[in-house]
């Protein structure tokens, strides 16, 4: 009589089974357990037709059931492979994984198929060009062809996606076959981009050549996927389709990359399974993550390792943006030559997830992101009232500096002269959309505007080099109020220290030096009134034109000038001024109370670091992990702690009420002080969108009117700077207006300013650590 599998007794005899394990399979369990070698969440996505039931003890299934069936317990083992690389294992009759667990782990053995190695013809190489004013879709996908017989697959999910996307198709060339391959794409998807490419670097290089051109730049998200089948699989088929199915359902996908780009935690997005965890997950790749994380000034650790795996996903800008900045070209990929572990294509595997979590970010799996599109809406964090960033009016030559530094000097010549002075060191930084600009060209003033505006920046704060009724480096502005035509919101800060040979204000040689000689304040103001009198000069308020103190504890009399200034101004019918002033940290002559000024300008570094925070030269030696260039007399410190103490209470609190918190894309003054630099080391556009993410739930509610500054827009020579660069783009920018705009908003529709705070006195202000 044949039993009835399907019988109720049947099923219910499969369900106990797994709950009455033999000694064995207890042993097993208890075995896999203890390395976390097995993973449930990748079990459970690999093989849906797993009756659900078993979901709850994944693990015992696959000891049960799941092994005898070729199941495989994580994806990169094999138990038919195992076995037939392994023979010593399968002479002696035992389980391919219990052996793996127990011992095989720590022995490196071969857990999977070995790729051959195929002689392929060379193909042309291509220069790619893309117009960055181009229409685009809102998502683009990336489909890496190595195995033309898996396209007709990749066509028909293609064809029947419900969301508007641009296709970039990169085929791994094989002759006749490819040319025939490409010339059938093109007639299926006309628009396609397709690009021919040699058998190198796997599905990693072809697409980091799309990135480094430039291609995927502009779009929303970006899919990656490709003919993963996976010759070492006997499940190859079904699991690549669970990556790409996971990735690109046929229904619901504009829903859930909706709640993809919405979530601020989320920088890629996965299929079930594919976001591995765990330092088992190394294997011979971390010296080269970690040479490739230096490239950012990002630092990882051994002990911690997070990933999207098996190179199929969706991701954000972002993230592109730093493959870009990474700066990998061809000649850094391996030639192929069936590796399965050690090459920088392994390791820029890795470092997609510490990308992710330099933003504070992770990755998320469809199930995950499912249940968070059922979620409600998280609420969404606070967005600047007003947002002000630091412009420096150089970049031109003026008599003063070719008497100082030489015939027609520039801060481009120190910008461009500058060495990176350890490994991971980012200089020279170079400008790339501006180029390197002379400012008394009033066209690139309004450039620089419009990249402001878009990014959300409401106002520059201009330095106004004024020397007891000296001017200096006045044509940039002098110019502008000549050409109504360009758009360029603005307001000054009196930058009243006097310049020294060392650049820093405080110590060396005296160049141009501030006397404050009676009365200089009636002057001073005379000097502002052509500025403010100008329709594109700002009053945040609405009312009140602004105006900034750089240094006020340097006036003698810092009380009785501020009060002779704004009695100046009402005389000469600009009525009452905003007036503020940076808060520097240092005392100076001269004590000033915090009640004389309307606000106060948080400006980091200034005030943020301390000497835990030194890398370098600090009084706990070298913390920085390697050497620095050996005449090195300068400091480095950490960027991360700089970002951690800006929300910390104590120092919050240390502030005076009315101050409008700060933030800075960098700091690095190499190219002007070389060996003697100080140096925030760890910057990166995703730190500083993780420390505007951290400033808009911890300070900007209580920033004086919910504004934001940031130090700077063009202070090149510090490397505190906004605007694009060869390395990063615009992604600072980017950055910027996703906590000043938001994503897809128009730049116009900035939130309104919060009415000023009036804010209690306080004592003079002293000096803070």
């Amino acid at each position: 009589m044949t039993e009835d599998l399907n019988s109720p007794f049947a099923r219910i005899s499969r369900f106990l089974r797994v709950l009455f394990l033999t000694k064995e399979e207890r042993a097993f369990l208890k075995a896999a357990k203890a390395t976390d070698l097995f993973d449930p969440v990748f079990y459970k996505g690999a093989y849906p037709a797993i009756h659900p039931w078993f979901h709850r003890f994944p693990l015992r299934h696959y000891i049960v059931y799941g092994e005898k069936r070729g199941y495989r317990p994580n994806p990169d083992f094999s138990p038919r492979a195992y076995l037939r690389y392994n023979p010593d294992v399968d002479a002696l009759g035992m389980s391919p994984f219990y052996h793996y667990v127990i011992g095989g782990h720590k022995e490196s053995r071969v857990t999977k198929e070995l790729p051959k190695v195929e002689e392929l013809p060379q193909v042309e190489r291509k220069v790619l060009r893309f117009d960055p004013e181009r229409t685009r879709a809102r998502y683009a996908v990336v489909a890496h062809i190595y195995y033309p017989d898996v396209w007709p697959e990749f066509a028909e999910r293609l064809a029947n996606l419900p969301i508007d996307f641009d296709l970039f198709v990169t085929l791994t060339y094989r002759g006749e076959e490819s040319d025939a391959l490409s010339a059938e794409i093109q007639q299926q998807f006309p628009s396609a981009t397709i690009l021919p490419v040699p058998n190198r670097g796997r599905d990693i290089l072809p697409f980091m050549t799309l990135v480094n051109s430039g291609g995927l730049d502009g779009y929303e998200a970006v899919a990656k996927i490709h003919t993963k089948k996976s010759p070492h699989r006997e499940d190859g088929d079904h699991w690549r389709q669970h990556l790409v199915g996971g990735i690109l359902p046929e229904e619901g996908l504009q829903e859930l990359l909706d709640t993809f780009l919405a979530d601020p935690d989320s920088a890629f997005w996965v299929a079930d399974g594919q976001h591995f965890t765990g330092t088992e997950w190394w294997g011979s790749n971390y010296e080269i993550t970690q040479h490739l994380m230096r490239r950012l000034e990002i630092e990882i650790g051994w002990d911690i390792l997070s990933f999207p795996a098996g190179s199929i996903y969706w991701m954000t800008p972002l993230m592109l943006g730093l493959l870009k900045a990474m700066r990998l070209e061809e000649g850094h990929f391996d030639l192929e030559t069936a590796q399965v572990d050690g090459t920088l294509a392994h390791a820029l595997e890795r470092t997609m997830g510490f990308l992710a979590m330099s933003a504070g970010q992770g990755v998320v799996q469809t199930t995950q992101l499912v249940e968070k599109a059922k979620a409600p809406a998280p609420e969404p964090l606070p967005r600047p009232a007003f947002t002000s960033a630091f412009y420096l009016p150089q970049f031109h030559p003026i008599a003063e500096n070719d008497a100082w530094w030489g015939k027609g000097f520039t801060e481009w010549r120190g910008t461009v002269a500058a060495q990176s002075l350890f490994a991971g060191h980012t200089q020279p930084l170079i400008p790339s959309d501006l180029g390197f600009y002379d400012l008394r060209v009033t066209e690139t003033l309004g450039e620089q505007a419009k990249l402001a505006k878009e990014a959300g920046i409401d106002a520059f704060c201009v330095y106004h080099y004024w020397f007891d009724g000296r001017r200096v480096l006045e044509q940039p502005l002098d110019r502008l109020l000549k050409r109504p035509d360009i758009d360029f919101p603005f307001y000054l800060c009196w930058a009243n220290e006097s310049w020294r040979r060392n650049w820093d204000g405080l110590s060396g040689t005296v160049l141009l030096e501030q006397t404050y000689k009676d009365g200089f304040e009636d002057k001073l103001v005379e000097d502002s009134l052509p500025y403010m009198r100008d329709a594109r000069y700002m009053r945040p308020d609405g009312t009140r034109p602004r105006f900034m103190i750089y240094r006020p504890e340097d006036m003698p009399d810092p009380a009785g000038s501020v009060a002779r200034m704004r009695e100046a101004w009402r005389k000469a019918g600009i009525g009452e001024v905003e007036l503020g002033a940076v808060c520097f940290h240092v005392d100076g002559e001269n004590p000033v109370a915090d009640d004389i000024f309307d606000f106060w300008v948080e400006m980091p570094p200034h005030g943020l670091v301390t000497g835990e925070d030194f890398l370098f030269g600090g009084p706990l030696g070298n913390h920085l992990g390697r050497e620095v260039h050996g005449a090195f007399e300068g400091l480095i410190y950490d960027y991360n702690k700089v970002i951690a103490k800006s929300v910390n209470e104590d120092y919050v609190a240390s502030l005076p009420e009315n101050t409008i918190v700060g933030a800075m894309p960098s700091w690095d003054n190499t190219a002007r002080r070389g060996l003697k630099a100080h140096i925030a080391y760890g910057a990166n556009p995703a730190r500083f969108g993780y420390w505007l993410r951290r400033i808009a739930k911890h300070r900007l509610p209580t920033s004086y009117r919910q504004e934001l500054f940031v130090n700077a827009w063009n202070e090149w020579a510090e490397k505190a700077v906004l605007e694009p660069t060869t390395i990063y783009g615009d992604l600072y920018l980017q950055e910027l207006r996703q906590r000043t705009i938001g994503r897809g908003a128009k730049a116009d529709a900035a939130p309104a300013p919060k009415p000023a705070k009036t804010a209690p006195k306080k004592a003079a202000r002293k000096a803070k650590a």
